[in-house]
């Protein structure tokens, strides 16, 4: 039986599939590795939500203040005024929960993006690319506050591309 198997996994003619396997598995790997390095340092985050959120909205907001106007209820704060603004906070908060059970799902993370992705294009109306940007702010304050060294920030960047990615896809289904 191990002839066999070793024998057809092999084989010429089985090559490209083995090739391909080899491939996923690999892989799949490289990104259950990505989310270790990333949940590693997610403790740190989670034990102050309100915090490292309003930094991250904070951040997002100087950066790229055309995003403020993206959020509603935060138009009208002034720049100085938003590190001590509660529902700044509170939404930060918000924003950090959502990633932590995307993190945690570790991939599996279709029933919690498909309504995310709805509430985001329909409601929100965020384009995707704003995405890419918060997930950068989120990088350097868990590089900074959380101690995510250099392989997490790429881990995360890779974990993010993939969570995007399928946003992106959910956006499409819905028109956007």
């Amino acid at each position: 039986m191990n002839y066999f198997f070793n024998y057809c996994f092999f084989c010429p003619c089985f090559l490209p599939q083995s090739l391909l396997f080899l491939f996923l598995l690999s892989s799949s790997l490289q990104i259950m590795a990505d989310f270790e390095k990333v949940l590693c340092c997610w403790d740190a985050v989670e034990a102050d939500l309100e915090t490292h959120g309003n930094m991250v909205l904070t951040r997002l907001f100087k950066q790229k203040p055309e995003t403020q106007k993206l959020f509603p209820k935060f138009v009208g704060i002034a720049e100085s005024d938003l590190s001590s603004n509660k529902q700044v906070s509170e939404h930060g908060a918000t924003v950090l929960k959502k990633l932590g059970e995307l993190l945690k799902a570790r991939g599996d993370h279709a029933k919690i993006l498909k309504p995310l992705s709805q509430t985001h294009a329909k409601i929100h109306k965020i384009p995707i690319e704003h995405f890419n940007v918060i997930s950068e702010v989120v990088i350097k304050v868990m590089a900074e506050k959380a101690g995510l060294d250099q392989a997490g920030q790429e881990a995360l960047r890779s974990i993010m591309g993939i969570v995007i990615a399928d946003m992106a896809a959910n956006y499409k289904e819905l028109g956007h």
